[in-house]
């Protein structure tokens, strides 16, 4: 659980002053209010208050107090950082990256970025500074270099933001990447994901493995995706899941068309059919059809039948080894096996477009 450090109002002249100054650009807030745990939030609260009130001693004495707190996390050390800054500013020091706040307020952001500031603030505000003068290589080269996959929330969305306004493709899904894999936020999913539908050539069974990563992550809620989904799993020969996908949207009081009822009509008799068939598939179906078996097992929730169907489907030799790697995956995941899931995700290869499934199926199953 993280607590919310009340910086809005207090650290106005340093963070979200500052912020402020490029709200319209990229809204941000401060990691103290994003990560803090409560033990360390509620002293940091009462040395804003105490600082604010001209008690530099004081705020100084509630800062230790949060810094003696036991196993301090990356976002504890952060949100105590920026009230340290606080306090310096309070107190007319100006240490601790005051130097790159004033530099920024007037809007010399050349300044803050040949200053070299090395603390959390400065590190921030360079990043943004990069934004402002539009160097949008720059602001991704100094994120990536200076800390990479250990940049916080609010960095990670600075650089996707500054990859985005650059067309720089590699560190947009580097930030979502990370971001995903840090808050498991649906928001960031969604972003994710829609850049992945972007990918060359992506394939209509890809599409699909993208929809079922927005209805896992709660980033599926359009009625049109809901129809999308349910569709594109008719089409491919998932009945039973195009049926569950309906019915989800019906229960949700989603109004997905006028031809709703004719679709569900039509999965519920194919995923009957395909029942009826399965017993012939399992005896003589080569390599491929277990496999897809084995994926409309997992579509129906038996994981454990998907997982043998699908490990069947690969000792026959199926002809996408690619793809019946992605399904064994998804049926270990769904049995509960998530380690031998990420291998088996991990392992996939060739196709490049398979690889990009594969590894967005691997961040769910390390993230769930």
């Amino acid at each position: 659980m993280s607590f919310k450090v009340s910086l809005r109002a207090a650290v106005a002249a340093i963070v979200l002053g500052v912020a402020t100054v490029g709200a319209a650009v990229i809204p941000m807030t401060t990691p103290a209010e994003a990560a803090a745990r409560p033990v360390v939030g509620k002293s940091l609260n009462e040395a804003i208050r105490l600082a604010g009130a001209g008690n530099i001693s004081g705020a100084k004495a509630a800062v230790a107090q949060a810094e003696a707190v036991g196993g301090l996390t990356a976002g504890d050390r952060e949100a105590i950082e920026q009230v340290r800054n606080y306090i310096a500013q309070k107190s007319g020091g100006g240490g601790g990256g005051g130097g790159c706040a004033g530099l920024y307020l007037k809007g010399d952001y050349r300044g803050v970025i040949n200053s070299r500031g090395g603390d959390a603030q400065c590190s921030t505000l360079t990043a943004q500074s990069y934004y402002m003068l539009h160097d949008y290589a720059g602001c991704a080269r100094y994120i990536r270099n200076n800390m990479g996959a250990g940049a916080g929330e609010n960095m990670l969305v600075m650089l996707q933001r500054c990859a985005y306004e650059n067309q720089d493709n590699e560190n947009q899904r580097f930030a979502l990447e990370q971001l995903v894999q840090r808050t498991n936020k649906p928001e960031y999913w969604k972003q994710l994901l829609d850049t992945a539908l972007n990918t060359r050539g992506i394939t209509d069974h890809g599409t699909l493995d993208i929809y079922r990563l927005k209805l896992l992550t709660g980033s599926l809620v359009k009625p049109e995706d809901f129809n999308l989904l349910a569709q594109l799993a008719l089409q491919l020969g998932f009945a039973a899941e195009s049926a569950t996908v309906i019915n989800k949207a019906t229960a949700a009081k989603l109004q997905l068309g006028p031809r709703t009822g004719a679709l569900l009509g039509m999965a519920n008799g194919q995923a009957a059919a395909n029942a009826a068939n399965l017993g012939k598939v399992m005896k003589t179906g080569n390599g491929d059809a277990l496999v897809k078996a084995g994926e409309d097992a997992w579509g129906q929730g038996k994981f454990a039948d998907a997982v043998k169907l699908v490990q069947s489907g690969i000792a026959k030799g199926p002809s996408d080894k690619a793809n019946a790697q992605i399904r064994l995956g998804m049926a270990l995941l769904g049995a509960g096996q998530k380690d031998q899931a990420v291998r088996a995700f991990a392992a996939v290869d060739g196709d490049p477009k398979a690889k990009v499934i594969a590894h967005l199926w691997e961040i769910y199953a390390r993230t769930h």
